[in-house]
């Protein structure tokens, strides 16, 4: 029997405030109870996978949650017209894959009526192989549904159901007709679906003791979130604006998690693929239609979350207070632009939009302020040493324990640099392939995040049908349909063995130049190549997504101009830009010159007027014919 957790969880709540401060954070050894019961589902949303076309299309999700320690999908399913062969597939491809998946109804397209529409489906899958059973019961949640009648979903399902929603106390007082409940609320916020606000903070400890009051001993699936950012603007029917504090929640969220007395029984990670709100910590190249997302998803992967989360799953299983690390591994991140940058002349959200549920603001998105312009370094360490970060021209080294500790260093605009050194060595390191940028990507204010390892992973990007509406809405012309990765001057070369998406036909179009967080990446001492060597994968996800990757042909390594963050590669018929360099040094005077895109490619090493070089090998060469602009660093 489960003991009740409710009241050790205020207590954890001020724990979370603590951590939210404190770093580095490192774990005591101090064993707990037996965690065997202990699963962990993560959030999969079905509606924008109609493109998939066999349960093959779910093969290598299943396998990356499977080797994370992730137990089940929650299928996030609507009453689109695919939702049965989706559903299907996903199921054949669990069964295949030793893994569990189960539904969970969106309430955002049931109505809470069509009790006897969930019972059918419920009663055509739940005898799946698939089928996740908890207490020998088929396992079923929700987004959203109060008002729903439990007990007619019970009979027109025609078996036994663990029936765990996302209910909530506030609106279903009486939760014993419940076997459990989920707790969608993974951030900290103002109580009314915003960031928080002077004086108005429930945070995500307090959500999982109200729950916990509310449930007593049944069920609690407590939610685990790295991020929160959505930024539609006019251009889709479902227009919506704003953040949620992330930082360093995804750390913080884990040690609160692993460091109560008593933890819940099941955990939902917040969630694998819903890329419009930027908190999927699933791969770019998971097989997806396009919604809009893809202006702010383009060339900002996430697998390092998952990598992280790894040894955090094992931790709570085990009801273990000690992060346990196999491999040393950095996981950073990073939002591409600094809270300052004025977008607001090209921004997509700055024009007027329907706004029925209060969730639209114009411009930068509302609760920025929650969010700190930072960048965030975990450290899952074998054995102590230090780890070094450069944001810019900002430098700082930290004293890193054994097992799992955070940092943060102030973000600065330009190459984003770490390193792991023990006994005066280096270990490891890598630069970032995106910079942090003073111009703003695709226009937009994008407040989503950059993550990336060291060591660098598997090359990870969108394929053509996560692309499709990218330029929809866009109000500079600078931005294309196209990975575009690496973006500035601190980024190394692309890899020789980069994966083309599934979705895209390498036969008949180009391909995508590859993205990742983790691709393997050049000190800025060694010359630029179109063919590295590359690094040792990354522990928890190369073997499976270099397994399930087709080799593409190297691409040529991109000088960045500084003019844009997805500046689209030369062409037959470059385009010409002039640019003025303000009175330096060494002239003392300014100087102007035109340059072509076709000229910031190497071989010519060509760059435009006052661009800094931060390559290495030949010098850079200064085409436009005023030396002077050609400043070398």
């Amino acid at each position: 029997m489960r003991c009740s957790f409710a009241s050790h969880l205020l207590a954890v709540a001020g724990l979370l405030a603590a951590l939210g401060s404190a770093a580095p954070f490192s774990h005591s050894v101090v064993q707990r109870q037996d965690g065997s019961d202990r699963l962990v589902f993560c959030h999969f949303m079905m509606g924008i996978v109609p493109n998939r076309k066999s349960s093959s299309d779910y093969d290598t999700d299943m396998q990356l949650a499977k080797a994370a320690g992730i137990d089940a999908f929650a299928l996030n399913i609507g009453t689109d017209p695919y939702t049965n062969d989706q559903l299907t597939y996903a199921y054949e491809s669990a069964a295949k894959n030793n893994m569990k998946v189960f539904i969970s109804f969106d309430f955002n397209w049931f109505a809470t009526g069509d009790a006897g529409k969930v019972g059918s489906l419920i009663q055509e899958f739940g005898s799946k192989p698939g089928q996740l059973k908890v207490d020998g019961k088929v396992f079923v949640s929700s987004f959203t549904g109060d008002g729903l009648s439990i007990e007619a979903v019970r009979a027109a399902s025609g078996t036994e159901i663990y029936f765990a929603p996302n209910f909530h106390p506030e609106q279903t007082a009486d939760a014993s007709s419940l076997d459990g409940a989920l707790n969608w609320i993974a951030w900290d916020s103002d109580g009314a679906n915003k960031a928080p606000k002077p004086g108005q903070n429930l945070t995500v400890g307090e959500g999982d003791a109200k729950y916990a009051t509310w449930l007593g001993n049944k069920g609690y699936i407590a939610p685990v979130s790295p991020w929160f950012n959505t930024h539609y603007g006019p251009e889709v029917s479902y227009s919506k604006n704003w953040v949620f504090p992330g930082d360093l929640l995804w750390y913080n969220r884990w040690n609160e998690i692993i460091n109560m007395e008593s933890a819940p029984r099941f955990l939902e990670i917040i969630t694998w693929n819903d890329y419009g709100e930027s908190h999927y910590i699933g791969p770019l190249s998971s097989k997806h239609t396009d919604d809009g997302n893809s202006k702010w998803v383009n060339d900002m992967p996430h697998n390092g979350w998952l990598d992280m989360a790894k040894p955090f799953i094992k931790a709570y299983k085990a009801g273990s207070k000690d992060v346990e690390v196999e491999e040393d591994q950095l996981v950073y991140w990073y939002r591409p632009t600094l809270k300052t940058l004025d977008c607001d002349a090209t921004d997509t959200t700055m024009e007027d939009a329907p706004n029925p549920q209060g969730n639209y603001f114009k411009g930068r998105p509302d609760g920025v302020d929650s969010m700190e312009d930072a960048v965030f370094v975990v450290a899952l360490l074998k054995e102590e040493g230090k780890v070094t970060v450069t944001s810019g021209t900002n430098t700082k080294t930290f004293d890193a324990p054994k097992g799992a500790s955070a940092h943060k260093i102030d973000m600065g605009v330009g190459a984003q640099r770490f390193s792991l050194t023990r006994g005066g060595k280096t270990v490891m390191s890598e630069s970032s392939l995106r910079d942090v940028m003073d111009t703003c990507p695709c226009g937009i204010y994008n407040y989503n995040a950059f993550v990336g390892t060291v060591p660098a992973g598997p090359a990870d990007a969108l394929g053509a049908d996560g692309l499709t509406n990218l330029k929809s809405g866009l109000k500079v012309a600078t931005c294309e349909p196209t990975a575009s990765l690496p973006i500035g001057t601190g980024a190394g070369s692309q890899p020789t063995n980069a994966p083309v998406p599934a979705e895209t036909d390498a036969s008949s179009s180009p391909s995508p130049k590859p993205t990742s967080d983790s691709s393997p990446k050049l000190n800025t001492t060694m010359p630029v190549s179109s063919a590295p060597t590359p690094p040792p994968p990354t522990p928890a996800l190369s073997s499976l997504l270099s397994a399930t990757a087709e080799s593409a042909p190297p691409s040529s390594s991109i000088v960045s101009t500084m003019q844009s963050s997805a500046s689209p590669p030369a062409t037959s018929e470059p385009q010409t830009t002039t640019i003025t360099v303000p009175a330096d040094e060494e002239t003392g005077g300014e100087c102007t010159a035109t340059v072509t895109a076709s000229k910031q490619i190497r071989p010519t090493n060509c760059l435009s007027s006052g661009q800094l070089w931060r390559g290495g090998g030949d010098p850079p060469a200064c085409c436009d014919g005023v030396k002077t602009c050609c400043r070398e660093q």
